[in-house]
């Protein structure tokens, strides 16, 4: 048995679980870790289990990947034979019924990538992006029926990179979620739990396809934060003449740059420069509809446009509190 003595069942579902799930695993005794179902993927659908379930399975860890948690009486009883003592989720995916938080006796907890109240929901490091936050962070919180709403046992700010895209922030939270866990683990019959400030609660919730359309009426560092949010999915789109181009790689330009929403202002051999409402970006590679990446002055040229064109203004939905 590992350092304490404490029995760990750990629940999570992709890759950021990993190193969490290996962090805990180097100080205590982890006797089952739970996943989502295996889910078709690709083209061919074929049946792909979560990351976490992979490396459970490599590592020889019992695993469950139940397909409900509710009602569940044979899941529960599964859990309570493991002999697990307290439950570890990190970015399990799902809702977890009251019935079961009672069947370890120091119940769960989670790894939330936010300052909560802040940002509760399941895309905390894109939204903290996306709404161009200067300070995130963990918390690891006693989980209870609701979203994210449980007791704060620690908590721990991370000062974020102006430049950082969503998998970079993740990297960071990553490691800094797996040190607080440990911490949390190891000191659970020290810690005081504090309630969360339902007030000043925001929210992150999944992202959708919409949330990575430019809004080109808003400022160019508003632009700019939503790209380093969405980078990894959906990523930024916009359109040109009525076609869809993704905007693989974008960049500020320099302050003193205007002109109208969308206007295309400059062509140069790195990139094509697009006014917002409030300064301007600088489109370095794009992707245009059924064709490969490519450099975005290449993408210009072909499609016969001037200086001074603009792309297409779109209606959208206005993000959540």
């Amino acid at each position: 048995m590992k350092s304490g003595g404490l029995k760990v069942a750990f629940f999570g579902s992709p890759e950021f679980a990993v190193a969490i799930l290996g962090a805990v695993l180097a100080h205590f005794e982890v006797v089952l870790v739970v996943t989502q179902p295996d889910k078709p993927v690709g083209r061919g659908l074929k049946l792909t289990p979560p990351p976490l379930a992979a490396h459970a399975v490599r590592l020889g860890l019992s695993l469950a990947q139940p397909t409900r948690l509710k009602n569940n009486e044979a899941f529960a009883r599964h859990l309570q034979e493991s002999g697990a003592d307290v439950a570890v989720t990190c970015a399990y995916g799902k809702i977890l019924p009251a019935s079961l938080l009672r069947v370890p006796g120091y119940g769960f907890l989670n790894t939330h990538t936010s300052l909560l109240p802040q940002l509760r929901g399941a895309a905390p490091i894109q939204w903290a992006l996306i709404r161009g936050l200067s300070v995130t962070g963990t918390t690891i919180m006693q989980t209870d029926p609701g979203m994210d709403t449980g007791p704060i046992l620690l908590q721990e700010e991370l000062p974020i990179d102006p430049d950082w895209t969503a998998p970079e922030l993740a990297a960071a939270l990553q490691a800094q979620a797996a040190r607080l866990i440990v911490a949390a683990l190891g000191g659970l019959d020290t810690l005081h739990p504090q309630p969360q400030d339902d007030a000043a609660a925001t929210h992150a919730p999944l992202l959708g396809k919409a949330d990575g359309e430019v809004r080109w009426h808003e400022s160019a560092r508003a632009v700019y934060d939503r790209y380093r949010g969405v980078y990894a999915w959906p990523q930024s789109s916009a359109s040109f003449g009525g076609k869809r181009l993704k905007l693989n790689t974008l960049r500020l330009a320099p302050e003193g740059v205007s002109g109208h929403p969308g206007e295309v202002l400059a062509v140069s051999a790195s990139g094509v420069t697009v006014a917002c409402n409030q300064g301007a970006v600088e489109l370095l590679s794009v992707q245009p509809e059924s064709k490969k990446p490519m450099p975005a002055p290449d993408w210009w040229r072909g499609t016969g446009a001037r200086t001074g064109a603009r792309f297409d203004l779109t209606e959208t939905a206005p993000s959540p509190d």
